[in-house]
């Protein structure tokens, strides 16, 4: 009996032990926020510097309804909504923007001009906290009747531009704002024990940067309550069931489409792209400020889902435009996709977590992947025309709009804080898991380091990375060797280089090889650093070949070119007003050449190919060989309305549209 109760009493204490272990092992590092990063890159600072001179001024004026609604709130004469019941939102994401715009371009003119706005949502606001202007200039007794009218999501994306107004100018009117709603919303239903499942996710990311920004658990708990109540038929308890657009939509949608799922328990993704994506974010948030890791098993299983069978190689989601969101596993259509541009900004989002929650560098390669193919695509060059959905493939009609919607705001308050996903770091390390040129003074045992980054990134693989300690320190530094450099596409399977290649990565310490060691996929460089101290990585950018696996039979026998972490397409524009009549054969040799007025300046991949016609009857198909040029598919439809493709045919046999 003594016996068993000792091997009881150590199993506990082991099973305790290793909890606490994991509890005090997660996150592995903590994000280098945008306002402690100065961009000076020549790749991303024209891009921060457009959305800050056009993007924001001009959704600005798009919103002039948006801002007024909040003025007839707050003028009690009776008067009607404008909107659609998130519109409210759409405001907030231009306002964080705006916000982060300030940091990277200070504008004392453009900060009046949110503080005059941030006056009038101030003036709406409820004496009891609440703020929806859809509700308040409709019928305010419908109020959180119904979780499909997005009250929890506007509130979040009130939150997230409190926060980050706050945090890059320490005015606190619109935080306090930010905190009244929370905590109406708290007192609404956490405390009164009235359960809510938001229809659209989002409350939840907005209230762990709440709770860390105004020290309180408070909000964290918050945020951890709304993740538990899914999966449970709460549902039922408040009214109809209305996605968006009003329409009703079935017990059994609701639960797939907006993934009312017990999450431990759910591996397989379902539903809307977006929700899902700031759902997984959302709980990722919360482990890592937690210090727990409740739900990892099902959060790695569900990325692997994602990742391994539901991603198109841009690193965008969402095939289905049914659902905007995700269908069969390996069902991705070319030019039927979805791939909404929030989603990949989702993508990026709960890749960042993962990362800093793991310390795994797989993370950071579908971060990379998304942010530079999937969600970059969404801006036009000229900051002005902004595109929902992002087809890998157009026969010609496909173009962006100009105008405010859930899209266009939400590139211009991610790309302005492009900085968050930079660096990472710990009380005992560095890392730095994205190439952009840029200057960060972070504490590292104790010791401000500053570190600079100095590329061409990414038209060009050579990195140099300055670290100048103010007195002499030995720590870690951890370089991220993408994916894309060690013969891996992305991770999984779902693609696949062609051919691998024997080139491989270099990386110096003041001018001779490094002493470092691989830690995952990551190069890992001990030593004391000193002032001064240069590190030097120079990856190689061949031309690779992707293919897809079997099972995506919309890839059969076609192939996608990348060039470091860019995926490249073809545009009617430079191949002669076609693209969809190009035969890309294995043996074809393309080479890589930066045009500096093209686009902006791009790196182009031209090549000899074969491009195929029919003839008169439409009986025959014939080729003759020319060159044909790719441009990086961030950059197609800036030059009018066309065809486009990104998956090409290896054979003349597999052309399947061909446009005279």
């Amino acid at each position: 009996m003594k016996k068993s109760l000792f091997l009881i009493t150590l199993s506990f204490y082991l099973f305790a032990t290793l909890k606490l272990e994991a509890q005090l092992s997660v996150p592995k590092m903590e994000s280098v926020d945008f306002s402690h990063i100065n961009i000076m890159d020549e790749f991303w600072s024209p891009r921060i510097k457009k959305v800050t001179t056009v993007s924001i001024p001009h959704l600005l004026e798009e919103a002039e309804g948006n801002i007024k609604s909040f003025e007839k709130v707050a003028a009690n004469k009776g008067e009607k909504s404008d909107g659609i019941f998130f519109s409210d939102s759409d405001l907030y994401k231009v306002l964080e923007g705006l916000a982060y715009s300030l940091k990277n371009h200070p504008d004392p003119e453009l900060e009046k001009k949110m503080d005059l706005i941030i006056d009038k949502i101030a003036a709406a606001q409820m004496p009891d906290g609440y703020l929806n202007t859809y509700f308040q200039l409709g019928n305010i007794k419908q109020r959180w009747t119904n979780a499909g009218y997005h009250e929890t999501y506007c509130a979040g994306h009130l939150i997230e531009a409190a926060v980050a107004y706050y945090n890059v100018t320490g005015k606190r009117k619109l935080l306090d704002v930010g905190i009244r709603f929370a905590d109406h919303i708290d007192s609404t239903f956490k405390q009164q024990g009235r359960n809510w499942v938001p229809g659209h996710q989002e409350i939840e990311l907005a209230l762990v940067k709440l709770s860390q920004t105004v020290n309180d658990k408070k909000y964290l708990d918050l945020a951890e309550w709304f993740l538990e109540r899914r999966g449970h038929g709460y549902r039922d308890d408040y009214g109809s069931y209305i996605g968006d657009g009003g329409i009703v939509r079935s017990r059994k949608y609701f639960d797939e489409y907006s993934q009312d799922f017990i999450l431990k328990e759910n591996t397989n993704v379902t539903g809307h792209a977006v929700r899902a994506m700031y759902l997984y974010a959302g709980a990722a948030a919360v482990m890592a400020a937690k210090k727990d890791t409740v739900y990892m098993d099902a959060i790695k299983q569900l990325w692997e889902d994602v990742v391994y069978r539901n991603m198109y190689v841009t690193g965008a989601i969402g095939s289905s435009s049914e659902n905007e969101g995700f269908s069969n596993d390996y069902e991705l259509p070319n030019e039927k996709a979805y791939a909404e541009s929030c989603a990949s900004i989702g993508m990026v989002f709960w890749n960042n977590w993962m990362n800093l929650l793991t310390g795994e560098s797989k993370y950071a390669d579908v971060l990379e992947r998304s942010l530079y193919n999937g969600a970059l695509d969404g801006l036009s060059l000229s900051g002005d025309e902004f595109f929902y959905r992002n087809p890998l493939t157009c026969s010609g009609g496909d173009s962006r709009s100009p105008a405010l919607n859930c899209c266009s705001s939400n590139l211009t308050r991610f790309i302005e804080s492009v900085g968050d996903y930079v660096y990472a770091k710990t009380d005992e390390a560095l890392w730095v898991n994205l190439f952009v040129g840029s200057a960060a003074t972070l504490k590292v045992k104790n010791r401000n380091v500053e570190i600079r980054q100095e590329t061409n990134y990414p038209w060009d693989g050579k990195v140099r990375m300055s670290v100048s300690p103010e007195k002499s320190v030995e720590f870690d530094l951890h370089v991220r060797i993408p994916g894309w450099v060690n013969n891996q596409a992305v991770p999984g399977d779902a693609y696949r280089y062609l051919e691998n290649t024997q080139e491989t990565f270099s990386l110096f310490v003041n001018g001779k090889l490094a002493d470092y060691k691989m830690v995952g996929s990551y190069a890992l460089i001990r030593k004391t650093w000193k002032k001064g101290d240069v590190v030097v990585l120079d990856m190689p950018m061949p031309v690779r070949r992707i293919i897809a696996n079997e099972k995506i039979k919309e890839n059969h026998n076609r192939v996608a070119l990348q060039r470091g972490p860019l995926v490249y397409c073809f545009e009617y524009v430079d191949n002669g007003g076609k693209a969809l009549n190009i035969v890309v054969p294995d043996d074809i040799t393309f080479t890589a050449e930066f045009q500096p007025g093209l686009l902006g300046g791009v790196t182009v991949l031209k090549g000899q190919t074969p491009v195929a016609t029919v003839s008169p009857d439409g009986l025959n198909v014939s080729t003759v060989k020319r060159e044909v040029k790719a441009i990086p598919y961030y950059t197609w439809n800036n030059r009018g309305k066309g065809q486009m493709q990104v998956w090409l045919p290896r054979k003349i046999t597999d052309i399947r549209v061909i446009v005279d």
